[in-house]
């Protein structure tokens, strides 16, 4: 028998320990914070329109169903099954981290060629490697800017090394790239 069987996920409890744990941590984080988040106020007509009375209910309900959950848990102690888990449930995670380093990068070297490198970049990430994959993933780019910013008008700054090109230059940049 090798490792890969081992590894794969026999039963729904999979990743349940980590889940728990991680939930009755964020809850408690949570909870711990709401002073400061929220605030009790006088001028609230009654206890229901107080701001801090549902988020307060929220978090307490989700820190007791968390807490009851680990409780009635056979098995409190994570496993090798429950990392694989949440291993699963992190790799989205980079997806989300791609998506903002794009973000921060576009104002600063414009969409046009942000677009087409991270587009290139995901492509070849996920495996398509080929010349005709990446330039079809920069084909696809080249298109949603013209989309977006031509057919759509949707305004987005342009990037800072606009600013050393030449007058002419720029003014084109700005506009359409």
């Amino acid at each position: 028998m090798d490792n890969s069987e081992l590894l794969q996920v026999k039963t729904k409890s999979s990743g349940q320990v980590v889940f728990v744990v991680a939930g009755l941590i964020v809850t408690l984080v949570l909870l711990s914070q709401i002073g400061n988040q929220t605030e009790w106020t006088d001028k609230a007509r009654n206890i229901g329109s107080q701001p801090r009375l549902w988020p307060a209910i929220a978090l307490i309900t989700m820190l007791a169903g968390f807490a009851i959950h680990y409780r009635l848990m056979r098995r409190r102690k994570p496993n090798a099954l429950d990392w694989v888990e949440a291993r699963r449930w992190a790799e989205p995670l980079e997806y989300l981290l791609w998506f903002l380093v794009y973000v921060a990068a576009v104002p600063r070297l414009g969409f046009m060629p942000m677009s087409i490198v991270f587009a290139c970049a995901l492509t070849y990430r996920l495996g398509y490697r080929t010349r005709l994959a990446v330039g079809i993933a920069a084909l696809f780019a080249i298109a949603m800017v013209v989309l977006f910013k031509g057919m759509l008008g949707v305004s987005i700054p342009g990037a800072q090394v606009y600013e050393f090109l030449p007058d002419s230059i720029r003014t084109f940049f700005l506009v359409y790239l």
